[in-house]
């Protein structure tokens, strides 16, 4: 089929690559021109593992082509609408670029289109589209509207697109329904080359699920916000074992063995960050209060969540006493690894932070410094972790590469000035630390001291201070 997508960021980018990895001849556009230039000389705007090759693959193939907007929407029977809804200052999805591609389409598109939301956005706004489409159209144009929410996860995009657990569409015509399955069938029967596992076996085939464009729009945000909330509850978990002397990995291990519970998303840190979680949990509480549904249960998600840096914070100062002047080293800087993603990174709220009370910092990522650098211009940046823990009273961890995972202890020994990781993410077990000559403070655990609340607080989700001095310091 020809395909259109409009917006190359790393839902769009992916959707474009992946659908023509499948054999659909796809044309993807992007309004930023800078980024839409790179993309045509070859370029990649943003760091994905796989995705870079795939682009190559398939436009050496003569099936991906890059362009305008007006090219896009010329050339494809139907259009996935893959542009960015941030969050507004109450916490609504900004809907202006989706609405501004409804209004290109409904102006330069003819015959039969079928439209389609990819980008997460609050129920309803399929209908609105629909009655935008009509109202607007102005050569002839007639089209459905589907809903097809991406369940992409950034540094696995590309396995998540080609070997999905899901497939999930909503439709309210027969017609959308009959070409989203011809869209996917390559995906749902497996097949296709992978391009990621050479030889890879035909998997199970994922779940094809058909419902209406309403609760298609639901099912992204109710997931998020629910993986959410895990997170959240596990950080509340992690704070109880260490005011208990509990370890949290053990009692997360038990929670998980329970298929029930399973163990995903059960991993306590320094709280969840990247453009999608806490951006969906504000529009899907905003979305509740519109329809007079009092969703209590996620402000307090949020709220946990928000608080967990300022947690963290604490946890630094009380193991360096006096954060001013100390040196301190910064090991990563993306909201999770294998991307280079830095919005709502909790490194980058820590980091200012740490800036702010006077400390030194030096940091390393293997691919965020980049975009980093616009957010923390006023700290150093690093070739690798052995540099940027050249000289620090202490190395925190506030992202789980596995670079970091295989040291060489000697030489990392012989950099700090003192032997103390602070660990946001639970990356080491604490014998590994100790046995080889460092002190060693993670989240929830034994080796961590436990959290001791100041007069008038106390540890649950309820003390105000703390979210305070979070917010303030968040991007």
């Amino acid at each position: 089929m020809k395909l259109s997508v409009i917006g190359a960021g790393y839902v769009g980018l992916t959707t474009a690559a992946c659908l023509a990895q499948i054999g659909h001849e796809v044309f993807c556009s992007e309004s930023d021109s800078e980024k839409l230039a790179k993309l045509q000389s070859g370029g990649m705007p943003l760091f994905e593992p796989h995705l870079e090759d795939v682009i190559k693959t398939v436009r050496q193939a003569g099936r991906l082509f890059f362009g305008s907007t007006e090219e896009a929407i010329a050339w494809g029977d139907a259009i996935f609408i893959c542009v960015g809804t941030p969050p507004l200052a109450n916490g609504d999805a900004d809907l202006s670029a989706i609405e501004g591609v409804a209004r290109a389409i409904a102006k330069r598109g003819s015959g039969y289109r079928l439209v389609i939301e990819k980008s997460t956005v609050p129920v309803q706004t399929g209908a609105q589209l629909r009655k935008h489409l009509s109202l607007h159209s102005t050569n002839g144009l007639t089209c459905d509207v589907a809903s097809n929410p991406e369940f992409l996860r950034e540094g696995t995009s590309v396995e998540d697109f080609l070997h999905p657990d899901r497939i999930v569409i909503g439709v309210d015509s027969s017609r959308a329904a009959d070409l989203m399955h011809e869209i996917y069938e390559p995906i749902v029967k497996q097949e296709f080359t992978c391009p990621i596992h050479a030889g890879c076996p035909k998997r199970k085939e994922p779940v094809f699920l058909v419902t209406d464009t309403g609760s298609a729009e639901l099912i992204k945000h109710a997931s998020n916000s629910f993986l959410a909330m895990k997170i959240s509850f596990i950080n509340m978990v992690a704070n109880l074992c260490e005011a208990v002397g509990a370890d949290v990995t053990k009692v997360a291990e038990g929670m998980g063995l329970d298929p029930r519970i399973g163990p995903a998303f059960l991993n306590p840190g320094i709280g969840f960050g990247g453009f999608c979680f806490p951006k969906d949990v504000q529009a899907f509480i905003r979305i509740a209060e519109k329809s007079r549904c009092d969703f209590s249960l996620l402000k307090e998600v949020e709220k946990i969540n928000q608080r967990r840096v300022e947690y963290f914070l604490e946890k630094i100062a009380k193991e360096l006493w006096v954060i001013r002047g100390k040196k301190i080293a910064i090991w990563g800087l993306a909201f999770k690894p294998n991307t280079d993603d830095v919005r709502f990174a909790p490194a980058i709220a820590l980091v200012k932070s740490l800036v702010g009370e006077g400390a030194q910092v030096r940091a390393y990522d293997p691919e965020a410094m980049e975009k980093a650098k616009s957010m923390l211009p006023n700290i150093t940046y690093c070739s690798n972790p052995y540099d940027a823990a050249e000289g620090a009273d202490a190395i925190v961890i506030v992202t789980e590469w596995d670079e970091f995972r295989v040291l060489d202890w000697k030489r990392l020994l012989s950099t700090v000035e003192h032997p103390l990781i602070i660990d946001g993410r639970n990356v080491f077990a604490p014998e590994e630390i100790s046995r080889n000559g460092f002190r060693y403070a993670s989240i929830g655990r034994i080796d961590s001291a436990p959290c001791q609340p100041t007069v008038g607080e106390t540890i649950d989700s309820s003390s105000s201070s703390a979210g305070n001095r979070a917010q303030e310091a968040s991007v």
